[in-house]
C-alpha cells in the first residue's frame, strides 16, 4: 500500500512539474526563455524573495536586495543593493542562472548584457499577488506549492472578510504612504486590503493607485481614521487638528512590522489584513 501511495504522489508531482525550456513574457513585456530549472537565484524584490521561500524554493536563493528581510533565512544572504543602486558586479559574482527584478529601475538591461537570464515578476494589484505567485511557482518548478499557497491565502482572507462584512459601521479612512503626502487608491493592493479590513477609503479610484494628494482634500474629507502617520505629526499640520480622526484619537503610525507587510504584495497579505482589521474594528476580535 505504501509503495502505491508513493507512486501516486510521484506521478502527481510529475504531472505538476514545469517543462523546460520554459518561455514566458515577463512584466517588462520581454519574451524570456529558461533553459532549465533555476538553481541559483538572485531576487531583487522583497515580495519575490518571500514568495520563493513560501513555496519551498528558499534554498535556491544566493542573493537578495537590501530590503528582503523575511523569512529570517534571507537575512543571512549576500545583499545586492536596491532597485536604483544595484550591485551589478556582486550579482554577476554570484553566478546566478536567474535574477528576478522589478519592472522599475534598469537592472534588467545591464544584467542581460552580461549574459544573465533576467525575469521581471512585479506584483502590483491585489489579484496580481496571486497570479504572480503562480508564475513564480512555474518558473522554479514549484507549481503545486504555489497553488496551495494561493488557496491558503484566499481562505485566510475570506475568514477576515466574513467578520468585517458584518461590521455595523465602516469608518472612512485615509492611509498615508509618505508625508509628501502620497496615499493609496481603492484599486491598489493596499487599497483593496483597507476596504476588506472594513474601512471606506477617502481616496477615489479616479486619483489612481498611489496618488499624491492635496492636504486640503484630506481635511475636507475629514476621515474617521488616519493611518500611517502619528497623531502629533498629523495634528501639527495646518487645519488638521480639527479632523475627526485626530479629535477621537484614531490617528496612528502603524507598528513597524505591520507597516512592512501591509506595503508588501506577498504571502503575508492575509496577516496584514488581519492586523489592519483589528485596528479598524477591534470590537470584532474580542
Amino acid at each position: 500500500m505504501k509503495s502505491i501511495l508513493t507512486l501516486t504522489f510521484a506521478l502527481a508531482s510529475l504531472a505538476g512539474a514545469t517543462t523546460y525550456p520554459l518561455t514566458l513574457t515577463d512584466d517588462l513585456g520581454r519574451k524570456v526563455t529558461l533553459k532549465a530549472e533555476p538553481q541559483r537565484i538572485v531576487s531583487m524584490l522583497p515580495s519575490d524573495s518571500e514568495t520563493l521561500c513560501a513555496i519551498g524554493a528558499c534554498d535556491k536563493l544566493v542573493g537578495v536586495d537590501d530590503y528582503s528581510d523575511y523569512p529570517q533565512q534571507v537575512t543571512r544572504l549576500p545583499k545586492m543593493g536596491g532597485l536604483y543602486d544595484p550591485k551589478i558586479e556582486a550579482i554577476v559574482g554570484q553566478r546566478p542562472d536567474l535574477v528576478l527584478v522589478s519592472k522599475y529601475g534598469k537592472i534588467a538591461e545591464s544584467l542581460t548584457q552580461a549574459g544573465i537570464t533576467v525575469i521581471a515578476v512585479n506584483p502590483e494589484t491585489y489579484e496580481e499577488v496571486f497570479s504572480k505567485t503562480l508564475v513564480l511557482g512555474k518558473i522554479v518548478n514549484r507549481e503545486a506549492q504555489a497553488k496551495n499557497l494561493v488557496t491558503q491565502m484566499r481562505r485566510d482572507i475570506a475568514k477576515i472578510e466574513i467578520l468585517t462584512k458584518n461590521a455595523v459601521k465602516k469608518p472612512t479612512a485615509y492611509y498615508e504612504v509618505d508625508p509628501t503626502p502620497y496615499s493609496i487608491g481603492p484599486n491598489s493592493f493596499m487599497g483593496v486590503l483597507l476596504t476588506k479590513a472594513g474601512a471606506r477609503n477617502i481616496i477615489p479610484a479616479s486619483m489612481g493607485d498611489f496618488p499624491k494628494v492635496d492636504p486640503e482634500f484630506i481635511v475636507k474629507a475629514n476621515p474617521q481614521f488616519i493611518l500611517g502617520v502619528d497623531a502629533k505629526t498629523a495634528a501639527a499640520r495646518p487645519g488638521w487638528s480639527s479632523m475627526t480622526a485626530i479629535k477621537s484619537g484614531k490617528t496612528l503610525a502603524l507598528p513597524k512590522g505591520l507597516d512592512t507587510i501591509f506595503s508588501r504584495p506577498g504571502p503575508r497579505m492575509p496577516l496584514a489584513l488581519a492586523q489592519m482589521a483589528k485596528i479598524i474594528h477591534p470590537e470584532l476580535f474580542k
